[in-house]
């Protein structure tokens, strides 16, 4: 762990990791990229210069990848930690994990959430506002839980799938790689095909 943190994306998603990046305290130096040349600041944080240019920071930066879209973060994350980056992983202090939980790279868990003891997170997932995830889930590489989801007990998601805002997933649950749950959506069976499943239960749209 480096003293100064890089953060790649100063829009929404990205002034929310640097607003828990300051909460945690950890860094004396923080910095963001971005490829919108109009924004020179954010949160009163500079904008060194656009995302290709990570790579000459890595030496003097912890760098994170605050873009929302899963493909995307991915992409990124993977050029970064295949060139050596130092690449963290963001709590909120607010947020309430359970023991023997694990948080791989890249992944940021935001205000309000729960993650209940025994459940693995995979790299470069966003654990938004409020979403709970119970016990023994495992939730892979690169997905996206939105603010207010939750998660029951034993669930499976998989690589770089979207459960979107509100939702819910029942018990003992598999939920392919590369899906949209919809806001809102009750998933009681497991989705083995890709899609977007949206209502009440969930069906593909």
């Amino acid at each position: 762990m480096k003293n100064k943190l890089l953060i790649i994306g100063a829009s929404g998603h990205g002034k929310v990791v640097a607003d828990i990046a300051l909460k945690m305290n950890k860094w004396h130096k923080m910095a963001f990229l971005d490829d919108d040349e109009s924004i020179e600041s954010a949160m009163g944080i500079k904008v060194i210069g656009k995302s290709s240019d990570a790579f000459t920071y890595i030496n003097d930066y912890d760098i994170f990848t605050a873009i929302g879209n899963n493909e995307i973060r991915e992409k990124f994350q993977s050029r970064l930690e295949t060139a050596g980056a130092s690449i963290p992983v963001l709590i909120h202090p607010d947020a309430v994990l359970g023991e023997q939980v694990g948080l791989k790279t890249g992944t940021v868990v935001m205000p309000g959430v729960v993650i209940n003891c025994c459940t693995r997170i995979g790299k470069g997932c966003i654990i938004n506002t409020g979403a709970t995830i119970d016990h023994d889930s495992v939730i892979e590489d690169y997905v996206h839980i939105s603010p207010g989801a939750h998660l029951a007990g034993t669930v499976r998601i998989g690589k770089g799938s979207w459960i979107g805002v509100g939702s819910m997933v029942s018990n003992d649950i598999f939920i392919v790689s590369g899906c949209m749950v919809g806001a809102g959506a009750v998933v009681v069976r497991d989705i083995t095909e890709v899609g977007t499943y949206v209502g009440v239960p969930a069906r593909m749209a």
